[in-house]
């Protein structure tokens, strides 16, 4: 196959095991918080969130560290992307304040 589309082949998968990786942690958060045991809740999320991220990522790089690297990337700019803040949008601290930054 030809490099580039494993690549961008790569790049998708790992974009889905970063939205399961973080999609579990949403389901997570509000389970945790309103639980009796807290810490347990976190504690097994983040162990099969991270089994999970692992298993898929040795899976679609088999071996070949280039592959591994385009995983990582490709799963690091999705989050960069999809956290970072609206420049367009006031804090949410001045919006209850009632004035602009």
């Amino acid at each position: 196959m030809n490099e580039r589309l494993t690549l961008v082949l790569d790049g998708r998968a790992s974009l889905v095991l970063g939205a399961m990786f973080f999609g579990g942690l949403w389901l997570t958060v509000p389970q945790g918080v309103s639980s009796p045991a807290p810490a347990a809740w976190f504690l097994i999320s983040m162990l099969m969130r991270t089994g999970v991220a692992l298993a898929g990522f040795y899976f679609v790089a088999q071996g070949d560290w280039t592959r591994l690297l385009a995983c990582f990337l490709a799963a690091r700019a999705a989050v960069t992307r999809l956290t970072r803040p609206d420049e367009e949008k006031p804090h949410r601290l001045a919006e209850e304040v009632g004035r602009e930054p």
